[in-house]
């Protein structure tokens, strides 16, 4: 169990958050978190890139020139490879790049991971009745204020989605607001400090908790 102070749009402490996440033993952690990494990086990817062979590009049927006797080299076609306009040897075409892996063992990843992450988690009052409509400039001070540095690159956790705060915090460069149910490695991973409400910590508790 891992406590954690709660701080208010303010930034002084007003509380106390805990959480408890069920995490992969030290020497297999690394793998687990790495393969489900690599599998959510590889589902991403459309696999719709494609090149014509030299049976597919238009053209080539008839024999450039005849065999022998022209002190060229011989030809055949028009498009091969080694002739502008030609296929392409060993091009890409179309295929799935999904990587599959088990739910229990993607699941157990995601608290891994989340779990490595708590020296830089921040938890947070949640704000969005601090914010009276859309204002990304509250929303940069706020942030301040809670010990994020300018210029790094942010996971905004809540619990469920309000649109001031989406508002306020969409234009923020390198600022991302999912919700808790969203939760993912990569950007778990990737974020230099992460910022959740304490709403959100009690629901990664409660969907991931195990």
């Amino acid at each position: 169990m891992v406590d954690c102070v709660v701080k208010d749009w303010q930034g002084a402490e007003s509380g106390q958050a805990s959480i408890d996440l069920k995490v992969a033993k030290a020497e297999t952690a690394k793998g687990v978190v790495h393969r489900a990494l690599v599998r959510q990086l590889a589902n991403q990817r459309q696999g719709t890139a494609s090149t014509k062979t030299r049976a597919e590009v238009r053209g080539g049927g008839r024999k450039p020139w005849r065999q022998k006797g022209t002190g060229r080299a011989r030809a055949g076609s028009n498009r091969s490879p080694l002739w502008r306009g030609g296929g392409v040897i060993f091009g890409p075409k179309p295929r799935d790049y999904t990587i599959k892996m088990n739910r229990k063992e993607r699941r157990l990843a995601l608290r891994t991971a989340f779990q490595s992450r708590v020296e830089d988690l921040i938890v947070v009052q949640d704000f969005a009745e601090q914010l009276s409509r859309p204002k990304t400039k509250e929303m940069i001070q706020a942030l301040t204020r809670w010990g994020v540095e300018p210029d790094s690159k942010v996971l905004l956790i809540v619990a469920e989605r309000n649109e001031t705060v989406y508002l306020s915090a969409r234009n923020i460069e390198k600022l991302r607001m999912i919700s808790a149910n969203n939760l993912n490695v990569f950007d778990v991973l990737n974020a230099d400090k992460i910022v959740a409400t304490a709403s959100a910590i009690t629901m990664i508790q409660e969907v991931y908790g195990e």
